[in-house]
């Protein structure tokens, strides 16, 4: 008598859906209508600079380009950390997470303190959106991303609250990307932002 044994079949795991974009694909249509802003915003700047080359170099040099590059640094490391919190959440290292989410607001936090002070400068100087052309853009177009840096750090902010209260896992963190998405537009703003108006000449 032939007796067959049939072994049992393991079941494979599931395997998470790519995504064409991270994070919830809501979140890409306000940074896609965000970027078209900055983008206006950039090309009215450069067509009026052609038109004002003189003013726009001597005013250029009154800016604080220290501040600017140590500003651009932090919002640099603050976007590695928040890579590194994602990487971290994907392998289910949830205080790993945290910290680095933490330590990218701390960077962020950084970058509002070193803005504050440039602002004060500037405006203890009697230096205000009317004073010219070019401070019209500057003070602007600075303080314009100085509100989404703040908006961010309040959703990397809700992002870490709820990872604290253990609201994300290696199968789910999709607000994780979310929030990181976002971050990094900002960023990419200000990487575009600081050499067009404080170097470019």
């Amino acid at each position: 008598m032939n007796t067959t044994i049939t072994e049992p079949i393991a079941e494979e795991p599931e395997l998470e859906e790519p995504r064409l974009l991270p994070g919830d694909f809501a979140i890409w249509f306000f940074i896609f209508a965000e970027l078209l802003v900055f983008g206006i915003a950039f090309i009215s700047y450069a067509v009026v600079r052609i038109q004002n080359v003189d003013m726009f170099n001597q005013y250029q040099l009154t800016l604080n380009r220290e501040l600017g590059a140590a500003n651009t640094l932090l919002l640099i490391t603050a976007s590695y950390f928040v890579v590194r919190a994602i990487h971290a959440i994907r392998l289910d290292n949830v205080k790993g997470c945290i910290r680095w989410l933490y330590a990218s607001l701390g960077c962020g936090a950084g970058f509002l303190l070193l803005k504050s002070v440039e602002y004060n400068d500037k405006f203890s100087e009697g230096i205000n959106l009317g004073t010219n052309t070019f401070y019209m853009f500057y003070l602007s177009l600075t303080m314009f991303h100085f509100l989404h840096v703040i908006l961010g750090m309040i959703i990397l902010f809700a992002v870490a609250i709820k990872a604290q209260r253990g609201g994300y896992s290696a199968q789910d963190h999709i607000g994780i990307e979310t929030g990181a998405s976002y971050w990094h537009m900002v960023d990419l703003v200000w990487i575009i932002l600081f050499p067009l108006v404080y170097i470019i000449r």
